[in-house]
């Protein structure tokens, strides 16, 4: 497979150096690409960058994923208004951990083969260099003339940051050009990867490795993913989407995907799936016969929460997406956990009701016009339930006055009352 064109047709291309493809095409290359190691999980933003180097490693090359522990402890200007927090060591090793076992669900790390993945971090070979040596070494290189043209430093000096630009963030482009020349050096890298973003950082690193030893590196950036709207990607109104289970659960990750636009759909499934050209074609194709169908997303959630969590996760998440919107069974309802059920039935009206009067048992329309205002009166109950509308935990309720007890509880806290097709109530006991 040859490595760009596989970028390319993907949409995951934005600026390459001349004669990268050429290189690629001569040689297996050990390339790298820096992933931030501010928190103990990656976030789908981190996505696009982890599919090049899977995409790298199965066009036959050596792929690097670089924790950017002692860059994580400085903060990157680039497209930031704002430095980032200081990780101390303990977390920065711990949450290098978590990001190794998540990359390991698309990188080959432990095989024999030649281009099996490896994980380094900056930090390894950064905590022991002196100033002085990094003046001598890395500094007397490149020249402030040539740091201030870059666009990052730029966008900060010229206001966009409020407290301007710290000499630490100023020296960033210098500590990841020695990340590039280090890898050189030591692991025979030629290639740096990165977002649109990391441009001008990337090219300080090869320019770098050129003034210090004559040696001829290459880089690619793939663009930053938007949405069709222009607004940012992964980000929700609860924040992140994370590939931690403990963070986003399996159900609404599946969900995020399951709901982005037409457009987006068919620019996502090329970039974060695997898919082959001919078959993302064939689908895209048959979405545009019957876009109600949603084929693209359906494939596109299916492939991208198998690949990150598991096929198990992925068949309990449609599970869970059909008892909200499809014709579950009581059954399905009562295997949820319970977070996966309060994320289904997040944003539909709750009620507490007694736990006390439970035990004794108490009857249904007390219940859900008295304790819980599901009916606005007991006559509006009784004719809902005798036209059969009424479904307690996805059972039709039989009687209008049949008497629910703690038995009845769903995790043995909370009733989901159904009125009609569409309207949800959850009760929760306390």
């Amino acid at each position: 497979m040859n490595f760009v064109e596989e970028l390319r047709w993907r949409g995951m291309l934005q600026d390459i150096m001349p004669g990268t493809e050429e290189l690629l095409s001569k040689e297996q290359v050990t390339a790298y690409l820096g992933i931030d190691p501010t928190a103990d999980s990656l976030h789908i933003g981190h996505l696009c960058g982890v599919m090049i180097l899977r995409h790298f490693q199965r066009c036959g090359h050596k792929p690097l994923a670089l924790i950017g522990g002692a860059t994580g402890m400085i903060g990157d200007p680039s497209g930031k208004s704002a430095e980032r927090n200081l990780l101390d060591e303990e977390t920065l090793r711990h949450n290098q951990a978590c990001i190794k076992k998540q990359l390991a669900k698309f990188l080959d790390f432990e095989s024999d083969v030649p281009n099996r993945a490896e994980l380094v971090n900056n930090y390894d070979w950064m905590k022991d260099f002196s100033f002085l040596d990094f003046a001598r070494k890395v500094g007397k290189h490149i020249t402030v003339n040539y740091m201030m043209a870059k666009d990052s430093v730029k966008r900060r000096l010229n206001g966009e940051a409020r407290d301007g630009l710290s000499f630490t963030e100023f020296t960033y482009q210098l500590l990841q050009g020695y990340d590039f020349l280090h890898l050189y050096e030591t692991k025979g890298c030629k290639l740096q990867m990165g977002g649109s973003d990391q441009w001008g950082n990337i090219t300080t690193g090869a320019e770098l490795i050129r003034r210090t030893n004559g040696g001829e590196v290459f880089a690619l950036t793939c663009p930053l993913i938007t949405k069709a709207d222009g607004g940012k990607f992964g980000k929700t109104e609860s924040g992140n989407i994370w590939l931690d289970s403990r963070y986003t659960s399996p159900y609404k990750f599946y969900q995020f995907w399951l709901n982005v636009s037409d457009s987006d759909a068919e620019r996502y499934i090329k970039i974060f799936t695997s898919i082959e050209k001919e078959e993302i074609e064939a689908l895209i194709a048959e979405h545009r016969e019957a876009p109600h169908l949603r084929i693209l997303q359906k494939r596109l959630a299916k492939e991208v929460t198998v690949m990150v969590h598991s096929e198990e996760d992925y068949n309990a998440a449609v599970d869970a997406s059909n008892i909200l919107f499809g014709n579950a069974t009581s059954e399905a309802l009562r295997k949820l956990d319970e977070d996966t059920l309060l994320a289904v039935f997040e944003g539909v009206p709750q009620f507490e009701i007694s736990r006390d009067a439970l035990a004794e048992g108490v009857k249904a329309v007390d219940l859900f016009v008295d304790n819980a205002a599901v009916f606005a009166s007991k006559g509006e109950m009784r004719k809902l339930v005798q036209g059969g509308g009424v479904s307690l935990n996805k059972e039709k309720l039989a009687a209008f006055d049949q008497v629910i007890t703690a038995a009845d509880l769903l995790d043995e806290k909370y009733l989901l009352v159904q009125r009609g097709k569409k309207n949800y109530y959850l009760l929760i006991a306390k």
